[in-house]
């Protein structure tokens, strides 16, 4: 596999921590999933960047669920994020934990620092904790329960934890600082009370921890030496430090929360809460709906795993955030579609061609390349009959315009130069049939094989093209001119994001392909064979177009 991490200021840590004598016993990274959905384009930059430094480094990187907060959670997504992470290429071998392994040891942590006058079963509702917190500048109000003793806050946690008290009754509260400047170390919650079914414990527990309790501890436990997390967390590192100095942990050997810019896309919303909204509300199709950021969506969509990770690789790593214009992805995909994709001609909105000058009991098949990068070729069916974009003829055509027009001349893709003589139309006025003559030694290997024609058009046989329905993607929100999706986004959904077109005809070396494989259509775009196809019902998704305004930008 290609290094997926280039030198980036983790990176510069890492080699500072070895070079130091820090990591004796290698380098151990993390990637943390909460199972409350389906992970998305910016969980892509988490997983390169968190596998990439422990291939790069020749450590370790470990997958663990985050699975502390039942109420959400769901072996649905623990499946879906098991194969998100395979496909876009990376292995946690045998290193996959969930932080529910560690429920015992976690309860042990919390009656320890209720044994050291660290922490305290507080009685106050949720607002009133919010209410005593204080604000940025002011400072919070002890709780009246946060004088308890040792042993009574030891009795009502282990009641806690029998099952004694409702939910919202009681919480564990770490015992720190009311008048921190950093709101989080205010006596943050580190336990509440769920009475509700875990996915992996069943009912064995009516307490869970709280992420910023369970994180820390559960990368000393696993020997975590960089624990990598997204900017948002910055504020979080100081309890991070403080709950593993208080439980002894040694400062040169425990894991350091490094954070760095979590990735923002134009045109796009990663929020798991607005994501899990359109799918539950059937704004979108399902999770892997390919206008959905998703992994699972991308990839549906045609992205590809190699491209994903070179977008990851390009954007780098920052300690401040931005936005990426969404070309950038694109870009990456188009350059590795056009390396691996084959080229097959396809029409989405034809109109009839009948060539009055070739035989109609006659077929030839043509020879065509299927990739200039790769090579190859296959056969094309050519007949009497065929289909036209209906782009590629105008009866009025304006100067400039080198497609099929009444009494012009268009070079048919790896085949003839026909002429338009006879425009045919329905009772409607729309052009029903064009009917031309064909230079029939204008082909390749023909007497007039080299005639120069400005215009070429792609086609496909009558006779023997599949039928095909062919989805037709856009951005799924409408956006400022900076590219950013206002706070309002279901009043932002683009209500064009999808066309479908049932009627379209691919030529026929394209039969019994697997969902998946992807083509470019020539002159259209790039394609891909949704799961939706059967056998006989051949479904494609546009994957990008061909014009790339990234590199264009670049320029």
């Amino acid at each position: 596999m290609e290094e997926h991490t280039t030198g980036n200021f983790i990176q510069n840590i890492i080699d500072e921590d070895r070079a130091a004598g820090r990591c004796p016993d290698g380098i151990h990274t993390r990637f943390p999933p909460e199972p409350n959905g389906y992970l998305h384009i910016g969980h892509a930059k988490s997983i390169c960047l968190n596998f990439g430094l422990a291939e790069r480094n020749g450590g370790l990187c470990n997958l663990r669920f985050d699975d502390t907060n039942p109420t959400k959670e769901d072996t649905e997504y623990v499946d879906s994020i098991q194969a998100d992470i395979r496909w876009l290429g990376f292995s946690w071998k045998k290193h996959m934990f969930y932080a529910s392994d560690y429920f015992d040891k976690l309860y042990a942590y919390a009656q320890a620092l209720i044994a050291k006058g660290l922490a305290y079963v507080d009685d106050l509702s949720a607002e009133e904790i919010r209410t005593h917190r204080g604000t940025l500048t002011e400072p919070g109000k002890d709780s009246p329960y946060r004088t308890r003793s040792v042993t009574e806050n030891l009795d009502l946690f282990a009641r806690m934890k029998a099952g004694e008290f409702v939910d919202g009754e009681k919480v564990l509260r770490a015992k720190i600082d009311m008048a921190s400047p950093n709101l989080v170390m205010r006596d943050t919650v580190i336990y509440r009370i769920a009475h509700t079914h875990h996915h992996r414990t069943g009912g064995a527990w009516c307490i869970y921890p709280m992420y910023d309790f369970a994180h820390p501890l559960s990368d000393a436990i696993e020997g975590i030496t960089h624990s990598i997390c997204t900017l948002e967390f910055e504020e979080h590192r100081p309890f991070y430090d403080w709950l593993l100095e208080s439980l002894g942990f040694d400062a040169n050997t425990r894991p350091h929360q490094i954070e760095f810019a979590r990735l923002n896309l134009t045109n796009t919303v990663t929020s798991k809460r607005k994501l899990r909204q359109l799918v539950e509300e059937h704004y979108v199709s399902g999770w892997d709906d390919p206008r959905m950021p998703t992994i699972s969506g991308l990839r549906r969509r045609g992205y590809t795993a190699a491209a994903i990770r070179r977008f990851c690789e390009e954007i780098g790593v920052a300690k401040a955030n931005s936005l990426v214009d969404i070309a950038m992805l694109e870009h990456c995909v188009r350059d590795d579609l056009n390396e691996n994709a084959d080229r097959v001609m396809a029409v989405l909105r034809p109109v009839k061609v009948v060539i009055t000058n070739y035989p109609e009991d006659k077929e030839e098949w043509l020879l065509a390349d299927n990739n200039p990068t790769r090579g190859g070729h296959r056969f094309l069916p050519f007949s009497r009959e065929l289909y036209i974009e209906q782009e590629d003829f105008m009866e009025e055509p304006p100067a400039k315009y080198f497609r099929l027009k009444p009494g012009g001349e268009v070079r048919l893709k790896h085949a003839y130069i026909i002429k338009c003589e006879e425009v045919v139309k329905d009772a409607a006025g729309r052009v029903a049939e064009l009917r031309c003559t064909a230079d029939l030694d204008s082909k390749t290997g023909g007497a007039t094989a080299g005639r120069k024609i400005k215009g070429t058009i792609h086609w496909v046989a009558a006779k023997r093209a599949l039928p095909a329905e062919v989805r037709l993607y856009d951005c799924l929100f409408e956006t400022d001119e900076n590219g950013n999706v206002p706070d309002d986004f279901l009043a932002a959904l683009n209500r064009n994001s999808l066309e479908t077109i049932e009627n379209a005809w691919i030529e026929p070396s394209v039969r019994l392909t697997a969902a998946g494989k992807s083509y470019q259509f020539l002159r259209m775009g790039y394609f891909v064979v949704d799961p939706d196809t059967r056998p006989d019902h051949l479904v494609f998704n546009r994957v990008v177009g061909l014009r790339d305004s990234w590199a264009k930008a670049k320029k």
